[in-house]
C-alpha cells in the first residue's frame, strides 16, 4: 500500500457506504493489475499526468484533475438535487471521480523529467477496460462499475452513461478536461507570440496565470509577467 495524497484521502472519507469506501481506498492505494501472471503498476498517481497530450499533461496532473473534477461533480450533483428535485447517489459520483482514470498512470512510461509515452500495456489494453475488469474483480457494485466504464461517453468509451451518476461524472470529466486543455493551448500560443518559441513545460496553474496576465495587462503585461518569472531567458522577445 502506498501513501495517499491527503486531499484524496479527504474525498474518499466522504463516501458514506463503508464497503464502497474501503474498496475505493484500497484501489487508490494499490492501483496495480495482474494480467497473465504479470503485475502492472506504472507511474505513481501522485506524480502522473492525467493525459500525455491533451489536458493536465504534467507531473501531478492526475491528482489535480481528480480534485477539480470532484468539486465540479459535487456542484452538478447539487444542481440536479436542488433545481431538478432528483436524488443523486453521491457515493457513486465520488467513486467515479476517484477511479475513472485510475489505470491511466499504469498505461504511461516516464522518459524525461516531464515527458511521457504510452506503455506496452497501453498498446494492448485501454485504461477503461483495465478499470472495468479490476473493479469487477474486486467486487465493486455494478452501478459503480458503470460510472467508471461510461466516463468517456458513447463516442470515446465502450458505453454511454445510463444513470444520473454516470452522466454527472461524464459531463464533469469532459468539461474539466476541456477547461484545462484549452487553457494550456491558449497559454502556449501566447508564449509563442511573445518569445517565438514553444514552452518546454507548462502546468495548469502557470497557464491560467499567463492567460490572466494577458487579459488584464495586454501583450506588454504578459512580457513583463514572463520576464519576472524567468521564462524569457535566452529567448528572442517578440512583443506584438
Amino acid at each position: 500500500m502506498i501513501p495517499l495524497d491527503s486531499r484524496l484521502v479527504r474525498i474518499v472519507s466522504r463516501i458514506k457506504d463503508r464497503s464502497l469506501r474501503r474498496k475505493v481506498d484500497g484501489l487508490l492505494r494499490n492501483p496495480t493489475i495482474k494480467i497473465g501472471g504479470r503485475s502492472f503498476s506504472g507511474i505513481s498517481i501522485e506524480k502522473s499526468p492525467a493525459s500525455i497530450r491533451h489536458h493536465h499533461n504534467y507531473p501531478g496532473g492526475f491528482v489535480e484533475h481528480t480534485i477539480a473534477l470532484y468539486e465540479l461533480c459535487m456542484s452538478l450533483s447539487r444542481i440536479v438535487r436542488r433545481i431538478y428535485k432528483c436524488k443523486v447517489n453521491t457515493d457513486l459520483v465520488i467513486c467515479g471521480v476517484l477511479l475513472h482514470d485510475i489505470f491511466k498512470p499504469t498505461t504511461y512510461e516516464q522518459i524525461g523529467e516531464r515527458e511521457y509515452r504510452r506503455s506496452t500495456l497501453a498498446e494492448r489494453v485501454d485504461h477503461l477496460t483495465l478499470a472495468s475488469a479490476e473493479l469487477i474483480r474486486r467486487g465493486f457494485p455494478l452501478d459503480a462499475v458503470h460510472v467508471v466504464t461510461a466516463s468517456h461517453g458513447q463516442q470515446y468509451g465502450p458505453i454511454g452513461p445510463m444513470t444520473i451518476e454516470a452522466l454527472i461524472c461524464h459531463l464533469g470529466d469532459y468539461a474539466e478536461a476541456k477547461l484545462n486543455g484549452d487553457m494550456l493551448s491558449a497559454a502556449r500560443f501566447m508564449i509563442r507570440e511573445v518569445t517565438g518559441e514553444e514552452p518546454l513545460t507548462l502546468s495548469g496553474k502557470e497557464a491560467f496565470a499567463i492567460v490572466r496576465a494577458k487579459t488584464d495587462r495586454g501583450w506588454d503585461g504578459l512580457k513583463d509577467y514572463l520576464s519576472n518569472r524567468g521564462m524569457l531567458t535566452n529567448r528572442k522577445v517578440q512583443v506584438r
